[in-house]
């Protein structure tokens, strides 16, 4: 299935967006419970939820995932990594 950028929107269903694409940049240390991101032909980044990969996806602009990442270098993000 082909959907153009304009009919992406967050919290769509990810299998809208087909399954070729998706990559898991940030894997569990078993391999299993990941969470998977797929950049869209107009620079927006999908994520969505390995082990639901029919669930909603997250749209964001590459902007807030750039912000994301850079908080990430920086150890903004260690205490989400702490329980």
């Amino acid at each position: 299935m082909t959907i153009t950028d304009e009919g992406v929107y967050s919290g769509m269903p990810a299998r809208d967006l087909g399954e070729r694409g998706w990559e898991r940049p940030w894997s569990g240390p078993n391999g299993g419970q990941c969470v998977e991101a797929k950049q869209l032909t107009d620079g927006r980044v999908a994520v969505r939820q390995s082990t639901d990969p029919a669930g909603p996806a997250l749209i964001y602009p590459p902007e807030e995932i750039a912000a994301f990442v850079r908080g990430v270098e920086q150890g903004l993000a260690a205490h989400l990594a702490t329980g």
